[in-house]
């Protein structure tokens, strides 16, 4: 017997990263995304007392606009914690990109960056991926999903 959803959104709207240093985080995701794609900033605001625990104030974060959604920075996390994908909560965030050429310059961009990343891969499924660790070893992956 099917149960009716309790609701049925039609996109995700954003999703928002724990981080240890907002200034070395931002500054990884406006090169990464570029900086014409951030929606807010709160970083200045980081030290002022109270502001890390005031969602009003969006925790002294950083968001940046990826077409219709937002990935936001939270500089909550201790100095010295890092990501661990096998625990439970998010596993990575991928990025799509628009053509094989794309990913590719990207990963060009990023050797030339200085900016460790896997290698371009093909998986399973034919999507091609590109993988990259973010300041706090989060894992980003650029991906392109060819045309079956």
């Amino acid at each position: 017997m099917a149960t009716e959803p309790i609701t049925r959104p039609t996109a995700i709207h954003h999703v928002r990263l724990t981080v240890t240093d907002i200034h070395r985080s931002k500054a990884f995701y406006q090169q990464l995304l570029g900086e014409d794609t951030i929606a807010f900033d709160m970083s200045d605001k980081v030290d002022e007392p109270g502001v890390r625990e005031d969602q009003t104030q969006l925790y002294g974060g950083t968001g940046f606009q990826i077409g219709d959604q937002l990935l936001g920075l939270r500089p909550v996390a201790a100095a010295g914690d890092s990501f661990d994908s096998t625990r439970v909560g998010l596993d990575h965030v991928g990025f799509l990109v628009g053509s094989e050429d794309e990913l590719n310059s990207a990963a060009q961009r990023l050797s030339d960056g200085g900016i460790e990343h896997g290698e371009v891969q093909t998986v399973a499924t034919g999507m091609m991926i590109l993988s990259i660790q973010d300041p706090d070893d989060i894992n980003i992956e650029l991906m392109y999903m060819p045309e079956s």
